[in-house]
């Protein structure tokens, strides 16, 4: 009896141990556009911070990022647990949120012109070339500044996550949110934490000494990461931003019922295009509902400054 029961209890855990890998490769897949713009993100926040100091700040960031997770899949289990007509609802606002973020940064170059930004990068040189600023003062502002913006992004990937996961037991809900959450904190801060140094990495490589043709490889291999790292940064902001309108979009269709039938029957009528109408069509419901955040936002910002005076 006690050996039939062992064999019972074994069979369970690996049953849910497969069901959390399988809904934990889910919930990566629906949390890629928050990732990479947490990649962006986190990697920008590093800027202007001297080359010494550059992991250190990765890694009090990332210490803030688990902080946040610790507070986040706590919350997120209890509204399960208590309050689950509510994931929806966070859902969708998540899934709206990406697409405002997403679209605000489409329309940036229209908010905030090129001296703006142009400022605000001369500002941070000055700071760190200049001997009468507070360094410790200015790096500790720039990790309150990215825990600050972490959390927002982990709220989405918890949210998300969730979402995946409702329907399902409190020990596989546990066992996908905390495993997102590590898998996430690591994969982010570990990939922020190669960016950052990168240039480094190319610098060092390019100075290497030597007259055969392996040294010479490597000279060129570091020239050619100094040419791609500014790229890299590029590449993942833009492809975070379209992951971002996918993403948001999709949580947003599949939460109006009649609108996911709708682009499912278009889908069937599409022929060849079948495969890949739905997910264009959940960018540009993103996209549309990116630009509507976004204006009632600006508008109220607008309006409010009005009111209070």
């Amino acid at each position: 009896m006690a050996g039939s029961s062992l064999l019972a209890l074994i069979d369970d855990v690996a049953t849910i141990l497969d069901d959390v890998a399988i809904l934990t490769k889910v919930a990566a897949k629906k949390t890629s556009g928050v990732l990479g713009d947490d990649l962006a993100l986190n990697a920008q926040q590093v800027a202007g911070v001297a080359a010494d100091r550059e992991l250190p700040v990765v890694w009090a960031v990332a210490k803030g990022s688990a902080l946040n997770k610790v507070i986040l899949v706590p919350a997120a289990l209890a509204i399960s647990a208590f309050v689950p007509w509510l994931v929806t609802p966070l859902l969708m606002i998540g899934g709206a949120f990406l697409c405002f973020e997403g679209f605000e940064k489409l329309a940036h170059k229209f908010l905030h012109s090129k001296e703006e930004d142009e400022a605000h990068h001369a500002e941070l040189i000055k700071a760190v070339a200049d001997e009468n600023v507070d360094l410790v003062a200015l790096e500790q502002e720039k990790i309150k500044g990215a825990v600050r913006t972490d959390f927002v992004l982990s709220a989405e990937i918890i949210a998300i996550t969730l979402g995946t996961v409702a329907d399902k037991p409190f020990v596989t809900q546990a066992a996908v949110l905390t495993g997102i959450a590590i898998i996430m904190t690591i994969g982010v801060y570990g990939l922020v934490a190669g960016i950052v140094k990168l240039d480094d990495g190319g610098l060092y490589l390019s100075r290497k000494e030597g007259t055969g043709g392996f040294a010479s490889a490597q000279r060129k291999f570091g020239e050619w990461i100094l040419i791609a790292a500014p790229y890299l940064m590029k590449t993942l902001a833009i492809v975070g931003t379209a992951a971002m309108f996918l993403v948001g979009g999709g949580i947003l269709t599949h939460g109006v019922h009649a609108l996911h039938v709708a682009i499912q029957n278009l889908a069937l009528s599409a022929g060849p295009l079948a495969f890949i109408l739905p997910t264009l069509l959940d960018g540009l419901v993103g996209v549309i509902a990116g630009a509507v955040v976004l204006a009632g936002v600006t508008l109220i910002q607008r309006v409010w400054p009005k009111k209070q005076s």
